[in-house]
């Protein structure tokens, strides 16, 4: 299965980035290629709902995932539950280093779902999640130091 992995390190206050990164909702704002997220529901074990449409090399991926916060490891672990791809699934991680800078980490494993294009299509896909996730962690840095 195909996985992307981009971490970027930022120089603002861990809560300040930690706080960006789970106000998925507000991505729409200031991402360029998020149309659109909205949380659903709450959950009763605490995680939630959330709708996204992505532009990603000109088409449009909309999913529904679920997200579980984990406010003391300052991580979001996420996981398609339906959508364009048969697997969507992954992590954000915050972490505060030794020297004050804060690593932010996206980690995803997916699959197209298409068993006799997935040779051709695999490959496509992740370049295009890769570049579309370090844009991602662009933008909320730029957040971040404004």
């Amino acid at each position: 299965m195909p996985t992307v992995d981009v971490e970027m390190t930022m120089h603002a206050p861990v809560q300040q980035v930690w706080d960006a990164v789970v106000d998925v909702e507000s991505y729409p704002r200031y991402m360029e290629t998020v149309k659109s997220v909205k949380e659903l529901r709450r959950l009763p074990d605490g995680s939630r709902e959330t709708e996204w449409s992505v532009l990603l090399k000109g088409s449009t991926l909309e999913w529904v995932e679920r997200d579980v916060v984990l406010e003391g490891e300052r991580k979001v672990v996420f996981e398609q539950t339906d959508g364009d791809l048969e697997v969507f699934e992954g992590e954000w991680t915050v972490t505060e280093q030794p020297d004050g800078t804060v690593r932010v980490r996206l980690f995803v494993n997916f699959d197209i779902g298409i068993p006799l294009l997935s040779a051709m299509l695999n490959p496509v896909a992740e370049r295009a999640l890769k570049e579309n996730s370090r844009t991602m962690l662009q933008q909320i840095e730029k957040r971040v130091a404004a």
